[in-house]
């Protein structure tokens, strides 16, 4: 496969998580290999083009225009060539392209653009921002730049984000900005293909193991940025290159765009016939039921939807529309008040905590009671040693990825329970089973009404009430009374037990779906990137299919 036949196939390769931006960083390693253009054997070698920059820098110097180049940047003429390059064209340098990092002269009282890194994009085609001040305020301690300068981000991770641009319409014609830039002014080149090289990953990925400099300060050498080999084509090569370039990158552009309408209209798709399992009535929500599982599929195309999925499950569970009610089991809320009324007695709970004030009926539900959470639970706070004198007896255990620190050793309780993040992470749950121990960056529950719970049911119960969304004040963190203060729907035992593993069996199958959709994600990449790298792969001849191997200079 040729890059004619893979950029013929963009509409089929558009759906490929990633695929877009992908497709942007290969038709810029395209361009600059040669292989986006046909060459076109009257326009002047680039050689010619490089000897006709060389004598116009000496005039430049000579007139006192510009600075004389410092040594550093005359390195040798020899150039380690990473590919082969169309005939007429000729491997260089940005130090031999142009004059690197120009200074500017004008009056203060001069308009100028100040451009801060923020204001300048990573993406390709898109400007950057300026700010217009007076040249006395931005003339020292900045980097200086002019119309049509090209300026490369060295600072980490700016430039591994390929943040460089082209400096246009600026005020006065000059301006200032961050001093984590590298800056050249091309000569007799097109700064448009100037920057489509710094954006290409045959400028980048080289320079990313040559940065110096400790972690989060990293900057990339201005030597390695002066003498990366440059592929410099013929002027007028360079010029259609870029025009190609732009129509390609419209193209996707557009395919961007309709891939989003796609994702929009499926998330609506989604979202609504998720929401329509919340139908009040049980025979619509059996009907709503059916459709969602033939359309599985369509449901669940992203790892999104599938964790749309997951709470559709919690949030059916907890509504009592999951399993239906058996008029046998015993009553919750009669469970509830008998053992509620039993465990409190030595407990010493004189203010917040379990009661059998506010256990009533539930209105809708057979069977079902409703009660405050502060009716059911307590939350502790996380005591005992702290996290520093924990690490010294060996590494730390954390659940999850949202902060909530716990161990399954010197322990506060002696029995599975649950964690619920109070600060950082408010609201993230745990549920530890076995003996657990916390910081006081989570409560741990007590529940003395649990002869009534099935505790895995106890826990989607809370997942279901998003105990995060009350810690998110002007106080952050979760606070137990605003905790107490949520009704919890509670099922007779058995009930309990039967939803747990029904939601535990649909689970399963979403961990299912999410692993059938990676291997798939998976599977796309992979002949995504076969076909990037078979468009880049050389003739049998050993040559590159654009042309011949490129001279140096």
């Amino acid at each position: 496969m040729n890059a004619d036949r893979l950029l013929a196939h963009f509409d089929t390769l558009v759906d490929t998580p990633g695929a877009v931006p992908r497709l942007r960083r290969f038709i810029l390693d395209l361009a600059v290999r040669g292989k986006l253009v046909p060459q076109d054997p009257n326009d002047e070698p680039a050689l010619a083009l490089l000897s006709r920059i060389a004598s116009e820098k000496r005039r430049l110097a000579d007139a006192g225009e510009i600075r004389r180049q410092k040594p550093r940047w005359e390195a040798s003429s020899k150039v380690d060539m990473p590919f082969s390059l169309p005939a007429d064209w000729a491997w260089s340098r940005a130090a031999k392209i142009g004059v690197l990092n120009p200074r500017n002269s004008a009056p203060d009282d001069s308009q100028a653009s100040f451009v801060p890194m923020a204001m300048i994009a990573s993406e390709y085609g898109v400007p950057h921002r300026h700010e217009v001040r007076r040249w006395a305020e931005i003339k020292s301690g900045y980097t200086h730049f002019a119309e049509g300068d090209v300026g490369v981000a060295k600072i980490t991770p700016c430039f591994e984000n390929g943040k460089s641009t082209i400096f246009r319409n600026l005020a006065g014609g000059m301006g200032s900005g961050t001093t984590e830039l590298h800056v050249v002014r091309p000569l007799f080149v097109d700064p448009r293909y100037v920057i489509l090289f710094f954006k290409s990953s045959y400028f980048i990925e080289p320079g990313i193991p040559k940065m110096t400099g400790t972690a989060g300060q990293k900057r990339v050498p201005a030597t390695y940025w002066a003498n990366a080999p440059f592929p410099l084509p013929p002027l007028a090569e360079q010029h259609r290159i870029v025009a190609k370039v732009d129509e390609l990158m419209t193209l996707c552009d557009q395919m961007e765009d309709a891939r989003q309408h796609r994702e929009e209209a499926r998330d609506l798709f989604t979202a609504t016939s998720l929401a329509r399992l919340s139908a009040p009535d049980r025979p619509a929500f059996r009907a709503h039921a059916v459709f969602t599982i033939n359309n599985l599929d369509r449901l669940t195309a992203r790892s999104e939807q599938i964790s749309a999925l997951r709470r559709t499950i919690i949030d059916i569970a907890v509504r009592g529309r999951l399993v239906p009610q058996d008029p046998t089991d015993e009553p919750a809320s009669e469970l509830l008040r008998r053992t509620l009324a039993t465990d409190m007695r030595g407990k010493g709970i004189t203010k917040i905590g379990p009661s059998v004030k506010g256990i009533g009926d539930h209105p809708e539900l057979n069977g079902w009671a409703v009660a405050p959470l502060g009716s059911l639970l307590v939350f502790h706070y996380g005591k005992g040693m702290s996290a520093k004198e924990r690490l010294k007896e060996g590494p730390v255990p954390v659940f999850g990825s949202n902060g909530i620190v716990g161990f399954c050793e010197n322990s506060l309780t002696d029995e599975s329970t649950i964690i619920v993040g109070r600060k950082g992470s408010a609201g993230a749950l745990n549920l530890c089973d076995g003996p657990s121990w916390t910081t006081d960056v989570a409560y741990y529950v007590e529940c003395p009404s649990c002869f009534c719970f099935d505790i895995r049911f106890l826990f989607i119960q809370l997942q279901a009430l998003d105990l995060g969304s009350l810690g998110k004040g002007v106080k952050p963190g979760l606070s137990r009374n605003d905790a107490y203060g949520l009704s919890l729907g509670v099922p007779p035992l058995e009930e309990q037990r039967r939803i747990v593993d029904r939601v535990e069996t649909m689970m399963a199958l979403c961990d299912r779906l999410e692993a059938r959709l990676a291997a798939g994600e998976e599977a796309r990449l992979r002949v995504l990137d076969a076909m990037l790298h078979a468009a880049l792969e050389t003739d049998a001849g050993g040559r590159d299919a654009a042309g011949i191997n490129g001279r140096a200079a």
